[in-house]
C-alpha cells in the first residue's frame, strides 16, 4: 500500500476519534479570541473618572484593608492596579473563587466581576476540562490533551496528504480558493482543503504550544530543545491539604481566611509605582509566613511575556531582592512562556489573537468537514455493500 494511502487512513481514523472533542476545542477558542477586551471593556464602567483631577488611589494597604472590612474571611490572593485612571482594582481571591472589583479611590467594592467573567470561565472550563471541575478536572484535562496531540498529529499529516503529486498551478488552484458550483461533497472537500492550506501554520503553532502545556515531557523538551536541562517539578502537597485548597477555591464554598502580611506594603508598592509606562501592577498579595513580596510589572496587554517583568522585595527590610524582566530569563524560560501565550495569540497582542481566533474557526471548518466527508464516505461504502449483497442474491436466485 503506498505511503500516502497509509498516512490517509491513519488521518481519517484519528480524525473520527478525536474529532467531536477537537471541534468543542476549536469553537471554544472561537469564543475565547478577545476575553480580556471584552471584560475589560465590561467592567471599565463599574467604576466613574477620578473625582477631581488631583485625586489619588487608596494606597495597597488601604484597598486590602477595606476589602476584608466589607467581607470578612475573604483571601485575596492578588490585586491588580491599570494604568488607566477610571479602571477599578481587581482583587482575585483564588483560581476558582472569582473576583472583587474595588474603586480605586474610595476602597468600595463595586461588584464581584461581571456575568461576562463567569461566561468566559464557563467557557474556559469546556475549552480544558470539558466542563469538569473538582476532581473530575484531572480526566478532562486527560482528554483533551489526549485530543490536542491527536489535532497536531491530523494537521502535520493533513499537510503531507495535500502535497500534490504533480506541481502545476493547474492542480494547486482548486485547492486554494472556494469553488462556487459543484456537489456538495465536493464543497466539503474544496473547504477542507481550503481552511487547511491557509491556516495550517498558526494551527500547528496553536496547537503545539496546546501541547507543551498539557503534557510536563513536551514542556521539558522545550527546555532541552533551548538547551536546558527542565526545572525540576514542584512536590505535590498531602491529599488531606491539596483537598483543603481544593475546597477552599470552589465557587460557593466559604473561604478560611489566612493572615495577610500588609505592613510595609505601600513603600514597596510606592517603588513599583516609579518604575516607568507600566500599564498593569499586579502584586501577589502576602501572607504572615512569606518573607519575599512579588510585583509584576506589565508593560504590555497581560499576555506578552516579553514586555513583562518582577520585581522582588525582601518582606522584612524592603529592599528590592530581584528585577527580572523577559530579557534576564534564560532561552529556556522565555520560549517556554512565549509558548504559554502563543497558544492564544496573545504574544503578539490584539493581531495575534485574532490570527488565533481566525485559526480556531478554520478549525471548526476542518473539524465540520472532515467529519461530513468522513460520514458520506462510510455512507458510499454502504451502498457499495449492499449493491453488491443484492447482486450476489440475484446471481443466486
Amino acid at each position: 500500500m503506498p505511503f500516502r494511502v497509509v498516512f490517509f487512513w491513519f488521518h481519517l481514523a484519528i480524525g473520527l476519534t478525536a474529532g467531536a472533542i477537537v471541534l468543542l476545542m476549536s469553537a471554544t477558542g472561537v469564543l475565547l479570541m478577545y476575553e480580556k477586551q471584552v471584560v475589560q471593556w465590561v467592567e471599565s464602567g463599574r467604576q466613574a473618572a477620578p473625582p477631581t483631577p488631583s485625586s489619588r488611589r487608596l494606597s495597597v494597604e488601604a484597598l486590602l484593608g477595606s476589602a476584608q472590612s466589607q467581607l470578612p474571611g475573604i483571601t485575596p490572593s492578588t490585586l491588580s492596579v491599570s494604568s488607566a485612571p477610571d479602571s477599578p482594582v481587581v482583587v482575585a481571591l483564588g483560581r476558582d473563587a472569582g473576583v472583587l472589583l474595588l474603586n480605586a479611590y474610595t476602597g468600595e467594592i463595586v461588584g464581584s466581576g461581571s456575568g461576562v467573567r463567569t461566561f468566559f470561565r464557563s467557557v474556559t472550563e469546556w475549552h480544558r476540562w470539558l466542563g469538569r471541575s473538582g476532581d473530575g478536572r484531572a480526566a478532562g484535562r486527560a482528554v483533551t490533551g489526549a485530543a490536542n496531540l491527536a489535532f497536531l498529529f491530523l494537521l502535520l499529516s493533513g499537510a503531507y496528504i495535500w502535497l500534490p503529486r504533480t506541481w502545476t498551478w493547474r492542480q494547486i488552484r482548486g485547492l486554494l480558493w472556494f469553488r462556487r458550483n459543484g456537489t456538495a461533497k465536493a464543497r466539503e472537500f474544496n473547504w477542507h482543503h481550503i481552511f487547511g492550506f491557509w491556516a495550517v501554520v498558526p494551527l500547528v503553532i496553536v496547537v503545539a504550544s496546546g501541547v507543551v502545556m498539557s503534557y510536563p515531557w513536551a514542556s521539558a523538551l522545550v527546555y532541552r530543545i533551548a538547551g536546558e536541562a527542565p526545572p525540576t517539578p514542584p512536590t505535590a502537597p498531602p491529599r488531606s491539604e491539596d483537598g483543603a485548597r481544593r475546597q477552599n477555591r470552589e465557587p460557593g464554598r466559604e473561604l478560611t481566611a489566612k493572615p495577610l502580611s500588609l505592613e510595609g506594603l505601600n513603600a514597596i508598592w510606592a517603588r513599583a509605582e516609579a518604575i516607568q509606562s507600566w500599564r498593569t501592577l499586579t502584586l501577589r498579595v502576602p501572607s504572615a509566613r512569606d518573607r519575599q513580596i512579588a510585583i509584576t510589572v506589565d508593560h504590555g496587554s497581560g499576555g506578552q511575556p516579553q514586555k513583562r517583568a518582577q520585581l522582588t522585595f525582601d518582606g522584612a527590610t524592603g529592599g528590592i531582592v530581584s528585577w527580572e524582566p523577559f530579557e534576564s530569563l534564560s532561552a529556556g524560560r522565555q520560549l517556554r512562556a512565549v509558548l504559554r501565550f502563543a497558544h492564544t495569540g496573545e504574544v503578539l497582542g490584539l493581531a495575534g489573537q485574532t490570527i488565533a481566533g481566525v485559526a480556531s474557526f478554520a478549525a471548526v471548518m476542518l473539524g465540520y468537514t472532515g467529519i461530513a466527508l468522513s460520514l458520506r464516505r462510510f455512507a458510499a461504502w454502504r451502498r457499495r455493500r449492499h449493491s453488491a449483497q443484492d447482486a450476489r442474491a440475484i446471481n443466486a436466485a
